[in-house]
């Protein structure tokens, strides 16, 4: 050891690395069902996925941006997701018009 040998082979250190690398990716990756949502978290998710504010999803929905804000706090935590940015990425409805 203290002569500077590598513990392990190149080869093998080389798979070890990219498996810590692919699992670190994988983890780090919000997991989304969309099964934990209601209905109506359900629309507002994919207005959001079409890049409507909160006011123009009020609008739409014909209820308070405060209620709208609820739903989108209300599904961000459900799906575990940080912000609306991540709901769109992660949204099974973004390319829906």
């Amino acid at each position: 050891m203290a002569r500077g040998d590598a513990l392990l082979a190149p080869r093998v250190t080389r798979r070890l690395v990219s498996e810590f690398a692919r699992r670190r990716h994988k983890a780090s990756q919000p997991s989304f069902s969309t099964d934990l949502l209601t209905a109506r978290e359900m629309e507002v998710l994919g207005f959001i996925a079409r890049a409507f504010s909160n006011g123009e999803i009020a609008q739409a929905l014909y209820v308070s941006e405060n209620t709208v804000k609820s739903h989108v706090t209300h599904l961000l935590g459900k799906l575990g997701l940080r912000d609306r940015v991540q709901a769109v990425i992660y949204s099974p409805m973004r390319t829906a018009s």
